[in-house]
């Protein structure tokens, strides 16, 4: 949690930034705008940047830092009641949906990839994917009986699946911008 805390802060920091910058100055080109794919400014500026009204990477500055106080609680040698294991995975839960759907805008409404971004995604996709892991091996969540044989192979098959839904992305990405990856 406080890796992938970091990283996520890291990129959320970064993105944070780039956008000050492109406020104070319209015609500032940030850092992670390497070409028209990889375009920061084209995602930063568009309306699915401010879903709730102000811009998304303060979402991640405040839930990021939240996961990495409570990874480092964990390390400190916290114990967590299943109350807050269960809103820790809600929260995870709702930022995974939220950069799903991010991720579709990205790739089909927006035309355009932001490094920043996509940083996020490496770090919110596995966090909620482990925490989960951990509340069923816990029992801290229980799946209702006729799921219980695919929450133990989920279990079991954990980086298979993992790997696979990060290998999705990339074949999404890749055959998205085919047109651009595919002349280089």
């Amino acid at each position: 949690m406080v890796i992938a805390g970091f990283i996520g802060l890291l990129a959320a920091l970064m993105l944070s930034i780039e956008y000050v910058n492109h406020l104070k100055n319209p015609h500032y080109v940030p850092v992670c705008n390497l070409n028209p794919i990889f375009s920061c400014s084209s995602v930063m500026t568009s309306a699915q940047a401010h879903v709730f009204g102000f811009p998304n990477e303060f979402i991640g500055l405040a839930g990021f830092g939240a996961v990495m106080a409570l990874g480092a609680a964990l390390l400190a040698g916290g114990i967590f009641k299943s109350w807050l294991w269960k809103v820790i995975n809600i929260g995870m839960l709702l930022a995974v949906v939220l950069i799903g759907w991010l991720q579709f805008e990205t790739l089909y409404r927006i035309g355009a990839l932001c490094i920043f971004c996509m940083i996020t995604w490496v770090a919110t996709i596995p966090l909620f994917w482990y925490i989960t892991l951990h509340n069923l091996k816990t029992e801290t969540i229980r799946p209702p009986k006729p799921l219980e044989r695919l929450s133990n192979f989920i279990v079991r098959h954990h980086a298979d699946i993992l790997l696979s839904w990060v290998l999705l992305i990339v074949v999404l990405v890749l055959k998205r911008f085919w047109y651009y990856f595919g002349n280089i």
